[in-house]
């Protein structure tokens, strides 16, 4: 879940607290900002002329294309329904991912991705499900992620959410660049078959070189899938948004992504880590493994 975020790095570890405390917000988007109207020829996004970068004690308005349509549709409905009768709980809903009308939507690879507690074994019920897993770092406990590479996923998620120069501010405190990587780069080693994905969450103050830079540590590590998407201030008890990144952007990444040999990048505005998890492009990576 994106829930963080920050401008710089400072030299001094001392003034950390008050940066945080100005970085707060006066209140994150509500629903209206996330409901868009047909937009006229001379609103595209290309054309928008807002403030894409935050100024000291203001908040971004959303630009356009981060405006979606509320959900609807007879699939939706009826995914909703299915999950409420079998009490089913899904990140798409409890993170309120912008994509759920999108995913829920319809067609052959309609997602919903749900939490799976104790005693649920999909994979052993029917071979052909598919199952990615999105981890902790368990504190870089090397056993736990052993443990869990070797359980009969296929895909092993773990987000290191940002970029290396920004992680001690953006993260907890218990979670650094290095121990996610280890976390990577280990379920990678006890499982040479298995897919490894991670996520970045844009808009935090990043530079390009920065990006670029971590990027290449992701893939030096054998990293496979990576997504990398827009950061939102959930609420106002969360940080602000430093940058609006524009599609053109995205774009851009996605194909330094794929020229650096990632065997899937996945890159927008809306993109989450689960974002289209069960889509053509991520199961014919999977096959091609």
């Amino acid at each position: 879940v994106y829930t963080s975020g920050l401008t710089a790095v400072e030299k001094s570890s001392s003034n950390r607290a008050d940066r945080k405390k100005e970085l707060l917000g006066d209140g994150g988007p509500d629903l209206q900002d996330f409901i868009s109207g047909e937009l006229s020829e001379k609103n595209k996004w290309e054309e928008y002329k807002g403030n894409l970068k935050r100024e000291k004690g203001e908040r971004l308005r959303l630009p356009p294309w981060l405006k979606t349509e509320i959900p609807i549709g007879k699939n939706y409905n009826r995914l909703k329904n299915t999950l409420r009768d079998l009490n089913l709980h899904t990140v798409c809903e409890e993170a309120r991912c912008p994509n759920i009308g999108e995913c829920w939507g319809g067609g052959e690879y309609a997602t919903a991705t749900a939490t799976i507690m104790h005693y649920c074994h999909p994979h052993f019920r029917d071979s052909q499900i598919l199952v990615e897993c999105l981890t902790p770092d368990f504190r870089g406990d090397l056993a736990a992620v052993e443990k869990i590479a070797l359980s009969g996923l296929d895909v092993y998620a773990h987000n290191v959410e940002t970029v290396r120069e920004l992680q001690r501010f953006v993260r907890d405190p218990r979670a650094n660049f290095d121990q996610s990587l280890s976390v990577l780069k280990h379920a990678k080693k006890v499982k040479p078959t298995v897919l490894t994905k991670t996520s970045i969450m844009l808009g935090l103050g990043e530079t390009d070189q920065q990006i670029l830079n971590t990027l290449t540590e992701l893939r030096e590590a054998g990293v496979d899938c990576l997504t990398l998407g827009q950061y939102m201030q959930p609420t106002k008890r969360h940080l602000k948004v430093e940058e609006y990144v524009t599609p053109e952007r995205f774009s851009h990444w996605e194909k330094v992504g794929n020229d650096m040999g990632f065997s899937y990048t996945a890159s927008g505005p809306l993109v989450r880590s689960s974002y289209k998890a069960g889509e053509k492009h991520t199961l014919h990576t999977f096959n091609m493994h």
